[in-house]
Parts: structure tokens; C-alpha cells; sequence
């Protein structure tokens, strides 16, 4: 057991996770740490050219670390963490807020580990129809 006396059952609501007011500058600095040499993370400009507004692209793999935050808040620990996969259809920019959450969808035992399987998501929080990551699943031990 990671973080909590109770197992999770189908169904049960993974704990929300708010990241809010994305920062261009983290998106620049994340650019140079990861060496992306994708311009719509650091000039406007480029950002204008790509037909995606005026405000700075965060990374995909910034947006799948929230994801990580999420489950490792539930759970208690980052290795509980055993698999992640999700597809994202949409933009998070500097100054938006994202929501994440997820639902049980399966639960097993497996060796001497319990495996909760999840459906997650996340969202732009300022836009409710704009799921940025759908057909998420992650699987935590728990």
C-alpha cells in the first residue's frame, strides 16, 4: 500500500490536481532544459505562424509530468507510478490553468502488488471543453 488505508474500487474518483497560471517563462526555461528548438515554446512569432495564437506552447512532457503529480499525490509516492498513456489533442499555453483528474476503472492482483488502472484526463481549466489529453490510462500499485 502507497498512500492511502483504503483500496480504491471501480469507480472511485482520483483527487483532482490544479495547476493554474502556466508560466512563459517555465515554458522558455523548459525549452532550454529539454533542448527543444521548437519555436512555439519561446517566440511569439512562431507561435503566430503555426496558426495557434500569440502566447507560448507548453511541452507535451510538462503536461504529462502534471499527470504525474496527480497520481503521485494519490498515491503517495512516484514509484508507485507503473505506466502512463495518453494522447494529447489540444494546446496548453502560458497563462492557462489545467485540471486533472481520473476515474477507477479496473483494479487487480498481480503478484504480490495491487494494481489500480485508471482513466485520466486533463483539461484547460478555463475552457471545460477543451480536454487537452484524452484516451488517458494510467496504472498505479497501490
Amino acid at each position: 500500500m502507497m498512500g492511502h488505508a483504503a483500496l480504491p474500487a471501480v469507480g472511485d474518483e482520483v483527487p483532482s490536481f490544479r495547476v493554474d497560471d502556466i508560466s512563459a517563462d517555465k515554458i522558455k526555461i523548459m525549452a532550454l532544459i529539454l533542448r527543444d528548438p521548437n519555436p512555439i515554446h519561446f517566440d511569439t512569432d512562431a507561435v503566430r505562424a503555426a496558426g495557434l495564437g500569440d502566447r507560448y506552447v507548453n511541452q507535451g512532457g510538462v503536461t504529462m509530468a502534471y499527470v504525474i503529480n496527480l497520481l503521485t499525490r494519490w498515491t503517495g509516492s512516484r514509484s508507485s507510478v507503473r505506466s502512463i498513456a495518453c494522447r494529447f489533442n489540444s494546446n496548453v499555453f502560458a497563462g492557462d490553468s489545467v485540471e486533472l483528474g481520473g476515474t477507477v476503472i479496473g483494479v487487480q492482483s498481480v503478484g504480490d502488488e495491487t494494481l489500480v488502472e485508471c482513466e485520466i484526463w486533463a483539461r484547460r481549466a478555463d475552457d471545460v471543453g477543451a480536454v487537452v489529453a484524452i484516451g488517458g490510462t494510467a496504472v498505479v500499485a497501490w
